[in-house]
């Protein structure tokens, strides 16, 4: 993108700024949360040519992965919040359960992680019906909370207006504390989570691609405006997040990866807002989104076209 064009687009109000995160500059990404570790091992990897080239973006997005997978700690968050209520856990237990700071460096040590009766986990981590290949919480299946315990879905709680999933109960089985049953039983798959009680609000801003298109500047149409290219989906803003307790008080850039969902950082506007506002570095591999994304296309056919992620 030249000058000119980034100047149009914060000119005219279609994004929050030079430095916001979506923008191709240097304050941008560094709000964002991209490390100078990471923008150099990108110059580093792309080389030096005499020639111009495209680049594609997932070689950036690799880069910041492979540093902070290194260095960023491990928290978990719940972005979209579905309350889980373990029946035959004792009413008013919390315990402590130990969870690293980082795998990759056991240096960094480990912290505590309340846990409780009432917990929330991610609304798309249960399915009342569950498609193929889908592992994750379902009625009557059995999967492992991260650190915790098994638990089984035992029945679900609706909104009487619109029918929706408001809450589940579940039983929890004492005797995998840690997450391993004695019987040597498995289960396909492990869910992230947070203590109803314990846990902090927090808000979510999950960017994505600023165009639909690689190439905006290049893959226009005769007399289309590269403003068409714009993704409509470039920033989702989500403000009832909850978060584990040990990010009270994370200070302004902080870096984290939270399990299961991706990399965030702590925005300057936290300090004008009262509370934390994360905004999404890069995002994991998700096993299932691929699989749904790919059947979905598959209905609509092969002449449609999905956001690039």
């Amino acid at each position: 993108m030249s000058k000119r064009k980034l100047m149009e687009l914060v000119k005219e109000g279609y994004v929050n700024g030079w430095d916001d995160p979506r923008m191709p500059t240097i304050c941008g990404l560094r709000r964002r949360g991209y490390t100078p570790e990471s923008i150099r091992s990108f110059c580093d990897t792309i080389g030096v040519a005499k020639f111009n080239s495209t680049i594609d973006m997932q070689v950036l997005e690799n880069s910041v992965r492979e540093h902070l997978n290194r260095t960023a700690p491990r928290v978990m968050a719940v972005l979209r919040p579905l309350k889980l209520v373990i029946t035959n856990y004792p009413q008013d237990q919390v315990e402590q359960l130990p969870a690293l700071n980082n795998p990759e460096d056991p240096a960094m040590g480990s912290r505590s992680l309340p846990f409780a009766r009432e917990l929330y986990i991610e609304q798309e981590d249960f399915r009342e019906d569950p498609p193929k290949n889908y592992y994750r919480l379902a009625p009557g299946r059995e999967v492992r909370l991260r650190y915790a315990y098994f638990i089984t879905c035992v029945s679900v709680v609706k909104d009487q207006g619109s029918g929706e999933v408001v809450e589940l109960h579940c039983s929890y089985d004492p005797a995998t504390r840690g997450g391993d049953a004695p019987d040597g039983r498995k289960v396909k798959a492990t869910l992230h989570w947070v203590s109803a009680a314990h846990s902090i609000e927090a808000e979510v801003r999950l960017y994505d691609y600023l165009f639909i298109k690689p190439n905006p500047g290049g893959d226009l149409e005769e007399g289309e405006d590269f403003r068409a290219c714009l993704n409509p989906h470039s920033l989702v803003r989500l403000t009832s997040c909850r978060a584990e307790p040990a990010l009270a008080g994370a200070a302004t850039g902080s870096r984290f990866q939270f399990e299961r969902q991706g990399y965030f950082c702590v925005d300057p506007d936290t300090l004008k807002c009262g509370q934390l506002v994360f905004n999404r570095t890069a995002t994991l591999r998700d096993t299932w989104a691929k699989i749904e994304k790919s059947q979905q296309e598959g209905r609509a056919g092969s002449g449609s076209k999905a956001y690039p992620r």
